[in-house]
């Protein structure tokens, strides 16, 4: 797995029990896979010399990032490494642009979109569509980075300024967000997990409820249709995350991961397979698991970091109050409104169970004043 991030490292968890071996890259010995991950390589993966010897004697290579450059990732295909997922699918959650040609072509609901490289641009682009326009660097952003909700040209013109490649869409008013997270193996087998909803701040997901509450046995089937037709059509071996805006006429898709995604963390003791174990399933090409809910409502919800940096102290009392609750945390220094980790609550009642989710990362934040 090229990247040591938490997401590498919760790979590892799942990896131990079906005895695989995993490697992962990583940048520097603190990072979160590599202080647990013994076969671990240092590496820049921006360097192909870097990337050849990490991938010698690998069955499979796979990515807890979309960054690696394109090209390499062919040059690897090309050599005959086992490359999941191909350059062909990864294209699509690297660079916005082309994911929102290629899902326009195959007739996935998208909002309106264009490029822009001046404000011009940008302006014709709102007497079409009105303003607000939401205005994204082409690649790169994530959480909420490289993201501009522009309601005049002048913000428009600031985002400009940062030099970055973007495109424009239609602001699009939603009445929620909602996630799909299928699994596809390179002979074509697909599954997908129930659809989710996600709760958003600041352009950070704090909140995943499984199933996504009030949400028809209809808008799940299309949900769910939408995300694995997409997989097929862009290629894609291992995870697709497909993040959609319900919206009062439809769904609209807003985003693509292709590696397991924090809208599926929940699965981990919520669903019979984990999204890490269906990761490394179907880049193996093994057969893929179940992915139902292990509980009637899972609510998974992000520990942000807080002021005062000393979470441990508080890890005993949330451990006592919730016996039923599960922590993660993914060994980064704590600052504040990183993601240090999450919080798993299961159970049969949606407002109780979301209650002891809040409460456990509330109190593991600790105060706000510290």
């Amino acid at each position: 797995m090229v990247g040591a991030g938490q997401l590498a490292r919760m790979t590892q968890q799942a990896a131990i029990a079906l005895g695989v071996d995993l490697r992962v890259l990583a940048g520097a010995r603190d990072e979160s896979a590599a202080k647990v991950i013994v076969d671990t390589r240092l590496g820049d993966y921006r360097d192909l010399a870097d990337l050849r010897e990490f991938a010698k004697g690998c069955d499979a290579v796979t990515f807890d990032h979309e960054h690696v450059p394109t090209e390499h990732i062919r040059a690897l295909i090309a050599e005959g490494h086992s490359v999941h997922p191909g350059a062909d699918a990864l294209v699509h959650a690297q660079d916005k642009a082309a994911m929102r040609e290629r899902l326009t072509a195959i007739g996935v609901p998208c909002p309106a979109w264009t490029r822009v490289s001046a404000l011009a641009d940008v302006t014709e682009f709102a007497d079409r569509h009105g303003w607000p326009v939401v205005l994204k660097a082409v690649r790169g952003g994530y959480d909420g980075r490289g993201v501009w909700v522009c309601s005049t040209p002048d913000e428009a013109r600031e985002a400009l300024a940062t030099g970055v490649a973007l495109l424009a869409e239609a602001f699009v008013p939603f009445e929620r967000e909602l996630a799909v997270l299928v699994a596809r193996s390179p002979h074509g087998q697909g599954v997908s997990y129930p659809v989710v909803e996600t709760v958003q701040q600041d352009g950070i997901c704090v909140e995943v409820i499984a199933p996504a509450p009030d949400l028809s046995g209809e808008d799940a089937a299309t949900a769910q249709n939408i995300a694995l037709t997409i997989a097929r059509a862009l290629g894609v071996t291992g995870l697709l995350a497909v993040e959609m805006f319900a919206t009062s006429t439809g769904l609209v898709v807003n985003e693509l991961a292709m590696r397991p995604h924090n809208s599926g963390h929940w699965t981990i003791e919520g669903a019979r397979t984990s999204q890490f174990e269906q990761h490394l399933r179907a880049v193996l090409n093994l057969p893929l698991g179940s992915p139902s809910l292990a509980a009637p409502v899972v609510v998974m919800a992000n520990l942000l970091g807080g002021p005062d940096p000393d979470v441990y102290s508080r890890y005993e009392h949330v451990m006592a109050n919730d016996p039923g609750i599960k922590i993660h945390f993914y060994g980064k220094d704590v600052r504040p409104g990183r993601k240090i980790g999450h919080v798993t609550a299961l159970g049969t009642d949606l407002d109780e169970v979301r209650a002891r989710a809040h409460h456990a990362v509330t109190c593991l934040r600790g105060p706000l004043n510290a």
